[in-house]
């Protein structure tokens, strides 16, 4: 017997204000102070947040098991990685032991959770800018890939369990807001995040034999001269006055694993992909409306190449965005972009959109009914034997 099965779909529209069986609630903010001491500034959203990072951990222990029976890797975990926290840069080791003392979860384990994002991280990310020059930002963020497929429910265990752990962080020094972002509870890097005002940012992986396995080896081997794209996430945004300023620290800083970095700004023609290898920018693809570009959209292959016929999101994405025209670009429009099979699919944790002029960052938690593909669609239609 074969069923019909439809992994992609015509572009959603009318999705916005969430709603339906897409959406499955919205996202809690907390506020994160940069002038309390490092182990300190998570204690209460950690406190909120302790059984959903205890069932995480519990769900990575249990996958790490299943590999290796015999509890050893774990074990390797709680032995070796504590030795990388004193390693870390400021705040950010200080901050992992502060998460770990309030959640009661072993210092390796949390260590674990938060390299988990150098190399497990698909995602589509995209800036636009309207017909009168306000700069637009969203994106996907999809996690767990290969991390236990729940056969019953269809979904990725991981995935699953991380939605209850999305926040939405304000970090504020002096009682004034810094810069915001999405995040996952207990994760003190960032992927998403916004300056008011001044520029928006997303990181997204990018799949190289030279990967983020290898920079994380070498840290751990004493090998130190590269920074954790999400650590550099978050000094940029924390850091950065200037469009100008985040793009050339993106594109110049030294890393340890390849990424993409999706930069918006607040003036016209401000929006970026900056293309990386771990040592050097390959690659600045920017907005310019004199060449018809009003957009930049990145999911996970390099721009100038096709992406792999199993992970097509991007064709998909582009003809939504094409079809919604710049006249008729905003961020409900986008939502629509966002919500539309395979852009949304089984490892969508969250949609976040962005307005940097209005310092605008809002946040969804996702669901992608069936049918709805686990990681991949191309842009095929096709049959399965049942």
């Amino acid at each position: 017997m074969f069923i019909y099965l439809q992994y992609t779909e015509d572009c959603r529209a009318d999705m916005y204000p969430p709603k339906g069986p897409t959406f499955r609630g919205s996202v809690s903010w907390y506020t994160v102070d940069l002038d309390s001491p490092p182990s300190k500034r998570w204690t209460a959203l950690i406190t909120d947040k302790k059984t959903a990072l205890v069932n995480v951990i519990q769900a990575i222990r249990d996958l790490a098991n299943a590999f290796v029976p015999s509890g050893k890797l774990i074990e390797l975990v709680d032995v070796t990685l504590p030795l990388m926290v004193d390693s870390l840069p400021d705040p950010f080791g200080e901050e992992i032991r502060g998460i770990a003392a309030v959640s009661e979860i072993p210092l390796g384990e949390v260590v674990l959770f938060n390299i988990f994002y150098e190399v497990f991280t698909v995602c589509t990310s995209v800036v636009a800018e309207d017909d009168k020059g306000n700069l637009l930002h969203g994106r996907n963020l999809d996690f767990g890939l290969f991390m236990g497929w729940d056969i019953k429910n269809k979904s990725w265990i991981i995935s699953e369990k991380l939605k209850p752990l999305v926040v939405n962080l304000d970090f504020k020094r002096n009682n004034q807001t810094i810069f915001k972002s999405t995040n996952f509870a207990g994760y003190v890097g960032l992927l998403t995040g916004i300056k008011p005002h001044m520029f928006s940012l997303t990181m997204n992986e990018r799949f190289s034999l030279d990967g983020g396995y290898i920079g994380i080896l070498e840290w751990i081997l004493g090998k130190r001269d590269g920074m954790w794209m999400s650590f550099l996430t978050r000094s940029v945004l924390e850091n950065a006055n200037s469009y100008e300023e985040a793009k050339t620290l993106l594109a110049q800083t030294k890393l340890l694993a390849p990424a993409y970095f999706i930069l918006g700004g607040n003036q016209t023609g401000q929006g970026c992909i900056v293309t990386r290898s771990r040592l050097l920018s390959i690659d600045i693809l920017e907005i310019d409306l004199k060449m018809g570009r009003w957009y930049v959209l990145e999911t996970n292959y390099d721009h100038w190449k096709e992406p792999l016929f199993l992970d097509d999101r991007r064709t998909p994405a582009m003809t939504c965005m094409n079809r919604t025209t710049q006249t008729n670009i905003s961020l409900k429009t986008m939502y629509d972009v966002l919500s539309t099979k395979p852009v949304l699919n089984k490892l969508t944790t969250y949609t976040t959109l962005m307005q940097v002029s209005e310092g605008k960052l809002e946040s969804y938690i996702r669901d992608c009914p069936n049918p709805c593909m686990p990681w991949y669609s191309g842009s095929l239609r096709g049959l399965r034997e049942m």
